[in-house]
């Protein structure tokens, strides 16, 4: 069983990094872009 887990983890490790270091995005560009008014108020009755 400790050899099972060994193995899993040893391959676990080898598989890290295996296509290189994270590159960030290129896109600098937002995803999604909100613009407009909004309103907000209280309704009610006493």
């Amino acid at each position: 069983m400790r050899i099972l887990l060994a193995l899993s983890v040893l391959t676990f490790v080898a598989a890290c990094g295996v296509d290189g270091p994270p590159t960030p995005p290129q896109s600098t560009t937002p995803g999604l872009s909100i613009t407009g008014e909004a309103r907000m108020g209280v309704a009610g009755r006493l």
